[in-house]
């Protein structure tokens, strides 16, 4: 689904912060804050407005769960289930429990909870994910990363969210919502459900990075795990409308992220191109269900992803 991230949103009356800017403004946001023994706090975004993107507590929530593992293992999967829409503004607090630590295997369950402006506390999402000390094992790579155009062949996003604003006649908060500067950078192969309103096959192409370095990977990829969780929920759910010619962004589908399944496979650097081939094999129910692939540029698969949303037609204006 589509953020409200005031991190990528200026202000109207400043500047436009500098791809550097927005990435130190990600690493903030993915960087969360202990306040006790295995309980942490996640930021909010800066003038954030509506509700919080699901890829934001997803990370988060992650994030909570390696703090709590210093043994050197590194978190392989993760499973989170969306309970509540976040809320723009408000602190999330992450408790964690450490379930299990085991010589090569640990598990922690994460529950994100915020405190609504009616003074009740509500969880939000709550996240359970594995890790695993480093070792040699049985290998093979079943797939192949399909093929597409390298990233520098291709428009960029902005590009065409501007191209796609300008001939829809698209203005106010409208225009400035999805026109604003991202931290995470995006060019795509395929045209996704907003660009146009033809049925076509449930499967897109698109390559992502951080919009300027990060911290190195080495060292840091917890990190590097943290931002590749955040963008796995970009472009995702929008797959499984692709049969159906209908967007959320022209106001034809009502939808939610319901969960979010997350596989990795080997540490990638998320500030160097990463491919995400995204296909839906089902809808049914006022649900879709989407299956993604990540890959690095030379082809070896980084991690796999699985999410199902609530989709339904829009009713009235």
């Amino acid at each position: 689904m589509e953020s409200n991230n005031a991190a990528d949103t200026p202000a109207a009356d400043t500047a436009p912060p500098s791809p550097e800017q927005l990435v130190a403004g990600l690493v903030r946001l993915l960087t969360v804050e202990p306040t006790g023994e295995h309980s942490f706090t996640g930021r909010s975004q800066k003038d954030g407005f509506g509700r919080m993107f699901g890829g934001q507590v997803i990370a988060q929530a992650l994030q909570a769960a390696q703090e709590t593992v210093t043994d050197g293992k590194q978190a392989h999967s993760m499973h989170a289930y969306f309970l509540r829409g976040g809320e723009e503004g408000p602190m999330t607090d992450l408790k964690v429990e450490a379930d299990f630590d085991g010589r090569s295997f640990a598990n922690r369950r994460v529950v994100a909870s915020q405190t609504t402006k009616d003074g009740s506390h509500r969880p939000i999402l709550n996240l359970t994910a594995s890790f695993q000390r480093p070792e040699e094992g049985l290998s093979h790579d079943e797939y192949v990363m399909p093929d597409v155009p390298m990233p520098e062949d291709l428009r960029t996003d902005m590009d065409l969210r501007r191209e796609f604003a300008d001939k829809a006649g698209i203005t106010g908060n409208a225009r400035k919502l999805m026109l604003r500067p991202r931290s995470i950078e995006m060019r795509t192969t395929d045209k996704l459900h907003w660009m146009n309103s033809e049925p076509r096959p449930p499967a897109a192409h698109s390559w992502f990075k951080a919009a300027a370095p990060l911290p190195s990977l080495a060292g840091n990829e917890g990190l590097h795990r943290a931002v590749i969780a955040y963008a796995s929920d970009f472009t995702l759910l929008g797959t499984s409308a692709l049969p159906h010619g209908l967007s959320w962004m022209r106001g034809e589908l009502v939808g939610a992220s319901l969960d979010h399944a997350l596989w990795f496979h080997r540490p990638a650097p998320a500030d160097e191109w990463l491919l995400y081939a995204t296909d839906s094999p089902w809808t049914g129910s006022g649900r879709g269900f989407n299956r993604g692939r990540i890959f690095t540029r030379d082809g070896q698969l980084v991690a796999s992803v699985a999410q199902e949303g609530m989709m339904r037609r829009r009713k009235g204006s």
